[in-house]
């Protein structure tokens, strides 16, 4: 264990704007989610009426979980942040565990480290201090945020707790599935898959039974902590238990193998090169298509359980206040196109996720050196940095597609349109993306930043009452909200317009500095 906690300092160092950027996110949704419920319900009578409507709808309860205390106004107003929001939670004690394992394995920083006084097992300590210390981290400061938005203190804590709980419980996962493959993306997508299953497992149990399936996945016992609904302080232990038992796989893992190498063996290679990899958009496919295809699966399914939701919203209008809620979420037409217009603006945000994570793909094939060796050839800068942002920018049109496509499929109305409505404002993030790698490289996580300030400003404006010029500066304010709404090509073109700028202006200082 020797060098561990300098090991935790440089992992903080480096994450120094992930992880608040991450939190600042989350808490955020979560204060929205508050804020935006209490002054809708105002009685028991009327929660219990509404949290009735949600019990009722099988999809919902597939797709965030099950409310068990209908009067308690934290049990109604964290519903979908106890459901999807514990999957990010899941999503970023996954991605943080692999960052620190397995991607400084592959890229040569671990060997050069390990050189050093460090002791074998140190960096995979750190790791999971790292992710375990940010969980908890987490789950104070949201505990600490609905503390103060009004709601009791137990469960305020309690919820903290959940969030902590799969947080620690995906990071035993990732630092397991870091020993089973040599490179960080298998990695992540085994722990991803696994969330998936899980996430599914969850869903099942609460729908269709039987009701212990719940309890076999993570994210169904950070749900059965029961925040606001009479706690089960306990139910914590079993999630923390899920953590050490992987963990301690994957320290006995880690020992049985070679620096470099994974325990899954390698997939053999053809023994001759596609086509496509003659130029350096078919390996830019190449390396993102694992990702884009992952993800517009998942959009797909989203998209396909958000319209069944849609059919049986008529039961939740039981009071005016729901009606106002629904409306006020998006759309003009009635509930149903306010729910959609909703979700896939979510899908829209999301998207941008996706959309920042494979820009930044161009500043580790820099780091790593992949990038050198590709301009030692005829292949140009700008030629080479277009092919990614080529790729990654037909990935958020495929991703949405697929959502749209899914949604179409169970509504029965053509939604492809309203799906890619979303598109400009996604690629303003990318571009913002590209901008921060053309002039400052280790800045490239300014896409991360200007996600978080833009989905706030977007939340928190109409509570807060921001003035419009503050609104504005998120692109997607400027949105049509869809379907349901009107469309008017100016703002999308002019969306487009800045997305293509940002990009232009990245390309051009990148042409003009030297290489990391």
């Amino acid at each position: 264990m020797t060098g561990v906690w300098p090991l935790v300092r440089l992992a903080l160092r480096r994450d120094r704007v992930m992880i608040p950027v991450w939190i600042a996110a989350l808490v955020g949704m979560s204060v929205t989610s508050v804020l935006g419920t209490v002054g809708l319900y105002p009685d028991a009578a009327s929660r219990t009426a509404a949290s009735a409507g949600i019990n009722g709808v099988p999809s919902l309860v597939a797709l965030y979980g099950r409310i068990y205390d209908p009067a308690s106004l934290g049990a109604l107003s964290m519903i979908k942040m106890d459901g999807l929001g514990t999957a990010f939670v899941a999503i970023l004690g996954l991605l943080l565990a692999v960052r620190h394992t397995r991607a400084e394995e592959e890229a040569g920083r671990l060997e050069l480290v390990g050189a050093g006084v460090v002791g074998r097992y140190a960096a995979l300590t750190a790791a999971l201090i790292v992710a375990v210390g940010t969980s908890l981290a987490l789950g104070v400061v949201t505990a600490l945020s609905l503390i103060a938005c009004g709601l009791p203190v137990a469960g305020s804590f309690a919820f903290g707790a959940a969030w902590m709980g799969a947080g620690i419980a995906f990071a035993g996962i990732g630092v397991l599935a870091a020993q089973l493959t040599r490179s960080p993306r298998s990695a992540n997508a085994i722990g991803v898959v696994a969330l998936g299953a899980v996430y599914l497992l969850r869903a099942v149990g609460d729908t269709r039974g039987p009701e212990w399936l719940s309890w076999l996945s993570p994210i169904g016992l950070s749900q059965q902590i029961r925040p606001f609904a009479g706690e089960r302080w306990w139910v914590f232990l079993i999630l923390a238990g899920i953590a050490a038992v992987f963990s301690a796989g994957a320290y006995v893992l880690h020992g049985r193998r070679d620096l470099g190498t994974g325990l899954l063996p390698d997939r053999a290679g053809p023994a001759h090169a596609d086509r496509l990899l003659h130029g350096p958009l078919g390996l830019a496919w190449r390396l993102h298509r694992g990702s884009v295809l992952g993800w517009a699966a998942a959009f797909f399914v989203l998209g396909a359980v958000c319209g069944s939701i849609a059919h049986n919203l008529g039961g939740l209008a039981t009071t005016p206040q729901v009606k106002a809620m629904f409306e006020a979420l998006g759309g003009e037409q009635g509930l149903t196109n306010a729910f959609l217009a909703a979700e896939l603006s979510i899908g829209g945000i999301t998207a941008a996720v996706y959309g920042i994570q494979g820009a930044m793909r161009l500043h580790s094939e820099e780091t790593s050196l992949h990038m050198e060796s590709l301009l030692s050839t005829g292949v140009s800068r700008v030629r080479w940095a277009l092919s990614h942002i080529v790729v990654v920018a037909l990935g958020c049109t495929v991703l949405l597609l697929a959502m749209g496509l899914g949604a179409s499929l169970t509504d029965g109305r053509m939604l492809l349109g309203a799906a890619l409505a979303q598109l400009p404002a996604t690629l303003v993030l990318v571009g913002i993306t590209v901008a921060a790698f053309g002039f400052v490289p280790r800045f490239s996580a300014l896409g991360w930043a200007a996600l978080v300030a833009f989905v706030l400003v977007g939340e928190l404006g109409p509570l807060l009452r921001l003035s419009h010029w503050v609104m504005d500066l998120s692109p997607f304010t400027h949105l049509p909200k869809l379907p349901g709404g009107v469309v008017t090509a100016t703002p999308l073109v002019w969306l487009s317009v800045v997305a293509v700028g940002f990009a232009a202006a990245g390309l051009a200082a990148f042409r003009q500095r030297d290489m990391s």
